[in-house]
């Protein structure tokens, strides 16, 4: 009901705000002994929310996926988990997980045998995986992981998705790479110091790189890890694969959630520690781990 234009929310405290919402989920993890790549978490956009006045929201942020010492199992083990606002009024689609990366002796999406799992972006194909299978992300949050396309030589395995590139095949030459992410939020990252900064460029949520033989390779533009490394803390990029038969896998990096508004806004109230900047016209709440806001 609207009072003389104000909207009850607001004639009873505090006016509604119109919020933008960026949402990445956390990247897939890896096992070990020629691990595809992890998946990247899926990234999602919300324009132009509404968020009612003087009412709580919880803002969850995705954790990573895990590193594993195996080379069994299913690979949705690994995958991580989703980002999201939730509260009064919203109704926003989640951002996915991002898919484990393929385990040799393990499964994967659809119970396929060492295909990654699917996520935001899929996790790549570990070796022995099928030849051409490999796993599909998530529409209009993510790519596909890259197939393991192996005949001998370095054996590599696939690269994990990204938010705009599907993962890279591994071939008997090369090892896949990790699919790119995203920089169409590079001036959030800028404002925010968020995402992976490339030459002045920020992007999020790339995959993770595969493994192979001797041969390694690089994660994709958004925290994606290059092989063996685990994906960036706060990018949703995926773990890389590992080729030894020992150790530890790479774990995925944690997801984020940015709120924009336009002007200057300072809430009524948060919780888990979010930071605030104000810049270029907007005002940014960064939320890095699971927390609420009060509007």
């Amino acid at each position: 009901m609207n009072i003389l234009g104000i909207s009850a929310s607001a004639a009873a405290g505090r006016p509604d705000v119109t919020i933008d919402v960026l949402a990445i989920a956390g990247g897939g993890g890896t096992g070990i002994n020629f691990a595809g790549g992890g998946g990247a978490g899926g990234l999602v956009h919300s324009a132009s929310q509404t968020f009612k006045g003087s009412q709580t929201y919880t803002v969850t942020v995705g954790a990573p996926g895990a590193a594993s010492s195996s080379a069994s199992g299913t690979s949705e083990s690994l995958s991580g988990t989703n980002s999201n606002v939730t509260g009064t009024g919203l109704s926003l689609t989640a951002a996915v997980g991002g898919g484990g990366g393929g385990l040799r002796f393990g499964t994967g999406q659809g119970g396929t045998s060492a295909i990654g799992a699917g996520g935001g972006s899929a996790g790549g194909t570990a070796y022995d995986g099928g030849g051409t299978s490999f796993a599909t992300g998530t529409s209009g949050q993510g790519s596909n992981g890259g197939a393991s396309l192996v005949g001998g030589g370095v054996d590599g395995t696939g690269g994990g998705g990204g938010a705009t590139q599907n993962g890279y095949d591994g071939t008997n030459v090369v090892a896949g790479a990790g699919g790119d992410g995203s920089s169409a939020y590079s001036s959030w990252g800028s404002a925010t110091s968020s995402g992976e900064n490339i030459s002045g460029t920020y992007w999020f949520a790339g995959g993770g790189a595969g493994c192979g033989n001797g041969a390694t390779s690089t994660g994709g533009k958004g925290g994606g890890g290059d092989t063996d490394v685990a994906g960036d803390a706060n990018t949703g990029g995926g773990g890389g694969g590992r080729q030894p038969n020992s150790g530890s896998g790479k774990a995925g990096g944690s997801g984020i959630v940015l709120l924009r508004i336009s002007g200057s806004y300072n809430a009524s109230a948060t919780t888990g520690s979010p930071t605030r900047h104000e810049t270029g016209g907007f005002t940014y709440y960064k939320f890095t781990g699971t927390g609420s806001i009060t509007i």
